[in-house]
């Protein structure tokens, strides 16, 4: 039973490694953010249906049952990476990333709505720490500054990272991790067509940035996600979500020795109040 436990610390681990690229990605990747989130989209469809057919995994599903739960999810999942990426594109890897995981703590408040819970008042002592690490997070609250701008979306793309999980963990048992993402991007591919208008598809520069796009789809995405959906089935939704707290760690290490993006004091305070809080509640929650 230990040992069991110990692999899937490792695996969902992994899975944040996986997930973390995103962030020093997101910043390099020369194209407009929605374009980004397409191609990633539509490479991990690919990737992830190939994965299904090779596993001989079986596609349909209860339609009437569970229709509306899955397009749910991949409009959730779509606004989640799509205002993740414009975060990233107008602030920095730290404050996007910092800024995405107080979805722990969104998780935690906003599961008694969803699952049979109970709110407990050290979760609203929690959100307020949360609330002095976004403070510093911040450069200044002018909506008008794109770093400030950067970091509410950066809470947006939680909240919705969130709000998708939560409504996952009513349902995951009944999917396979890999299948259920595949009609996820399948619903973010197919609502984010109409980028193609607004954007000019440079196909010269979509090929320089191709190698970097299909990490993205495969590695980032349907090898990190897959493993991170399925780490639902071990864990509470509130655990892994706390132990995934690693991933803007991992993510500022990488955007450090790939970018040479050093994050400020700000950030560093910031970020140090958000994981700690993190880290608290995980402690309490193993306890």
């Amino acid at each position: 039973m230990k040992n069991e436990q110990v692999k899937y610390l490792l695996i969902i681990n992994l899975a944040m490694l996986c997930i973390s690229t995103s962030g020093p990605l997101g910043r390099y990747i020369s194209l407009p953010a929605a374009l980004i989130v397409w191609y990633r989209a539509f490479f991990a469809l690919l990737f992830l249906g190939g994965f299904c057919y090779w596993k001989g995994y079986r596609l349909s599903f209860d339609l009437p049952k569970y229709g509306m739960v899955i397009f749910a999810t991949g409009v959730l999942m779509g606004t989640h990476w799509i205002t993740y990426f414009y975060a990233l594109k107008w602030s920095n890897v730290a404050t996007a990333m910092l800024a995405l995981f107080t979805y722990p703590i969104i998780t935690t408040l906003l599961e008694p709505f969803f699952l049979k819970t109970k709110l407990q008042p050290v979760h609203v002592l929690l959100s307020a720490f949360i609330l002095v690490g976004i403070y510093f997070l911040a450069p200044s609250f002018d909506f008008r500054n794109t770093e400030t701008q950067g970091l509410l979306l950066g809470l947006v793309s939680a909240l919705s990272y969130a709000i998708r999980n939560l409504i996952l963990k009513k349902h995951i048992a009944d999917f396979n991790g890999s299948v259920l993402l595949f009609y996820q991007v399948i619903i973010t591919v197919v609502l984010l067509l109409p980028v193609f208008w607004f954007f000019e598809n440079d196909w010269q520069a979509v090929q320089s940035q191709l190698p970097f796009l299909l990490f993205l789809g495969l590695v980032t995405t349907a090898i990190g996600h897959t493993l991170f959906l399925n780490s639902f089935k071990h864990f509470s939704i509130s655990t892994a979500s706390i132990i995934s707290s690693m991933q803007p760690i991992f993510g500022i290490v990488l955007a450090i020795l790939f970018l040479q993006e050093f994050p400020d004091w700000r950030s560093m305070v910031g970020g140090m109040i958000i994981l700690s809080t993190v880290i608290v509640e995980s402690q309490r929650s193993l306890k």
